[in-house]
């Protein structure tokens, strides 16, 4: 006896974000705010929020080129609170321009990515890591799914994100799996009463499949064509 599967719930405002801009220090830069609201857990490799646990918003902060501040836990969340957010809440970093974002769903899956790929190369490259705190993050994904995850569902969810992303970045000409400081963060909804979290997201379960569609969609319309 095959198992009947729900359809999924409507994409359409999973994961609506909010343009932000400020002016600092004499240059005009941008953001991308999903105030999530309540009943959501993510898994994120955020500067600020990272981790798994329960969060309510998602702030991709756009900084200068040549970061200089040593404190980017912090400065996420003052522009945090400039956006009028909070509680806890997952803030990401990067140098590129939020506005270019790529946004995708699949069958309730959605997914929001930018991309900024002037530093990029293969994860496995030869050399010395850094212990320093890195640059800010060039290409940042960000997932919603309408259902409850287990805690190793969500981690798996990462790693499907990151293979998606390598995939889009491929498809888009690029012969690299990423910058140095890429980051996601996925969010599944918290578990109601009576309700089983689904324990897998690999790339061929049900809603692992659905997550890869929209981060490679993303990813692909963030990346811009390499320079010939």
């Amino acid at each position: 006896m095959s198992a009947v599967i729900p359809p999924p719930r409507p994409a359409t405002g999973l994961l609506p974000v909010q343009p932000l801009d400020r002016l600092e220090g004499g240059e005009r830069l941008h953001g991308l705010l999903w105030r999530a609201g309540a009943d959501w857990r993510m898994i994120s490799s955020a500067v600020l929020g990272g981790g798994i646990g329960e969060r309510a918003w998602v702030l991709n902060a756009q900084v200068s080129h040549g970061y200089r501040r040593t404190d980017p836990e912090r400065h996420l969340a003052e522009l945090a609170r400039d956006a009028g957010v909070r509680g806890p809440g997952v803030g990401l970093m990067t140098a590129a321009d939020v506005r270019a974002y790529g946004h995708a769903h699949d069958a309730g899956a959605e997914a929001v990515a930018t991309a900024g790929l002037g530093v990029r190369g293969w994860a496995a490259a030869p050399g010395q890591g850094a212990a320093a705190a890195p640059q800010p993050g060039t290409v940042n994904i960000v997932v919603a799914l309408p259902v409850a995850l287990t805690d190793a569902a969500l981690v798996n969810a990462v790693a499907t994100a990151t293979e998606a992303k390598v995939q889009a970045l491929l498809d888009a000409g690029y012969d690299c799996s990423g910058t140095p400081t890429d980051a996601v963060c996925v969010a599944a909804r918290v578990p109601r009463g009576g309700e089983d979290a689904h324990p897998f997201a690999g790339p061929r379960s049900l809603w692992g499949a659905r997550l890869a569609r929209a981060v490679h969609r993303a990813v692909h319309a963030a990346a811009r064509p390499p320079a010939a």
